[in-house]
């Protein structure tokens, strides 16, 4: 049974969905009627959710480390079924690249042969093969969820304490995962940063008059041997700010006097809450929306 990330998902969902309502309805019945629930440990819901946690968690747990994993395996065997000629160092990973454009049915950068097609059609061979294990790993998993967590449920079972705790677990993780990725972030852009200034002083990052980062990246290629100057950079960074305080600042000001001043307490009520929203949507996200919806409009405006 081989079938989509998100109909597996999809699939995944209903059978939580299930788990729930086999859980509290086994709570239910064991404590004798809804007129008698009083007789459990916890409402009738915790129970469903524990319900719901045995079956969601651990086939949630392999469907994320199945997906993490899947591509680096995929790739190493195809690879490792490569003719020898293929496996020169500073090509394999364009190979690679061509391989799974050629699966997917896009445009390769070769010219295809027999080896090229032949890894292709491994390469698809083992991404239908792992989605078809995965599809069925995870429901067989999902579903010995709902029976161990639908065996498990007594009147005696501290089913919210189990509950809460599961959630507890969850938001600690959700919070390490959070001040890791913070701090990888910052472990990259430093060993980055001295990558960088081991190649390029810094006097002439610093006090540069000319930014051109492009280089060539082996010694085949013919191209510019790149200037760093960040002054360019810093120049239009103040400009675009000014550029966009100009815009902000009265737009900004003139709204929180009228939401202070001059608002009825109904439309205070209604606006306020979408300016929080739109204050809370990351910048780049609005220069993103900028760059493929107004920038073109603008251009096509300027055109005509």
């Amino acid at each position: 049974m081989s079938m989509t990330t998100p109909v597996l998902l999809a699939t995944l969902l209903i059978l939580m969905a299930i788990g729930y309502q086999l859980g509290k309805r086994r709570s239910v019945s064991l404590a004798g009627g809804r007129q008698k629930t009083s007789r459990l440990h916890s409402l009738p819901g915790y129970y469903g959710w524990l319900t719901t946690i045995w079956c969601g968690v651990p086939a949630l747990i392999v469907l994320s480390l199945w997906m993490a994993f899947e591509n680096t395996v995929i790739t190493h065997m195809v690879v490792s079924e490569l003719p020898a000629a293929m496996h020169d160092p500073e090509r394999l990973s364009l190979v690679i690249n061509d391989i799974k454009n050629l699966a997917l049915g896009n445009i390769v950068s070769v010219e295809v042969d027999n080896a090229l097609r032949a890894a292709a059609d491994h390469y698809q061979r083992l991404q239908q093969t792992s989605m078809a294990a995965l599809s069925v790993l995870v429901i067989v998993l999902a579903v010995l969820g709902i029976g161990i967590g639908w065996q498990k449920i007594s009147p005696r079972l501290r089913a919210r304490n189990q509950v809460e705790q599961a959630i507890k677990v969850f938001l600690i993780a959700s919070s390490t995962i959070a001040v890791f990725t913070t701090l990888g972030i910052v472990l990259s852009v430093l060993f980055e940063s001295i990558r960088f200034f081991k190649a390029i002083p810094i006097g002439e990052f610093l006090f540069g008059l000319e930014w051109s980062p492009q280089i060539a990246i082996r010694p085949d290629q013919v191209g510019s041997s790149g200037a760093f100057g960040a002054i360019p950079v810093f120049t239009g960074t103040v400009l675009i700010s000014v550029l966009a305080m100009s815009v902000a600042v009265p737009v900004g000001l003139l709204s929180a006097i009228y939401l202070s001043e001059y608002a009825t307490s109904r439309a205070r009520a209604t606006i306020k809450p979408l300016l929080e929203i739109l204050a809370g949507i990351p910048t780049v996200v609005y220069g993103f929306f900028a760059a493929l919806t107004v920038a073109p409009l603008i251009r096509d405006a300027g055109t005509w």
